[in-house]
């Protein structure tokens, strides 16, 4: 991102209504993933969204792909749970840090399934954006992921 757009991203002002509904497009996308409703999380999505992993450079685009990057996890990972530990939203989107949990019983990434249960933390972006009143999509940082799974 470039410097001139850092800089409007932390000028932009937002109302009470504009915050109301970022963190209620953010509360459906979260209701959605814990009831693994891949169509609810997609309608919190901009169409042009995309997930990204970021220590690996690995991206998911469009609704297509977000379908994808969660079919694939949700399969992975049958059991997931996310437990919030801190939430910060604001007019650039919203950021989270989860811990979490499952039993690893699927090949995801490159990750042979281990049959474990796991545990890692993860640290998540989700961009808002303001003409589509939508998330554009995810960047997701992994911690200790690659222990768990015995890498």
């Amino acid at each position: 991102m470039s410097h001139e757009a850092i800089i409007e991203q932390l000028r932009r002002r937002v109302s009470a209504d504009e915050y109301r509904q970022i963190r209620q497009e953010w509360k459906t996308h979260s209701i959605a993933e814990d009831q693994r409703d891949i169509a609810g999380l997609l309608s919190t999505l901009t169409d042009d969204c995309v997930y990204e992993l970021a220590q690996t450079g690995e991206k998911w685009h469009g609704h297509e792909g977000a379908a994808r990057f969660y079919t694939e996890l949700l399969t992975a990972f049958p059991d997931i749970h996310f437990d919030l530990q801190n939430i910060v939203i604001g007019p650039q989107g919203v950021f989270e840090e989860a811990h979490v949990t499952g039993t690893h019983k699927g090949q995801w990434l490159h990750y042979p399934a281990t049959g474990r249960e796991i545990e890692f933390d993860v640290i998540i972006l989700f961009p808002w954006d303001p003409e589509k009143k939508k998330f554009g999509g995810e960047r997701v940082y992994v911690f200790g992921l690659q222990e768990a799974v015995g890498m």
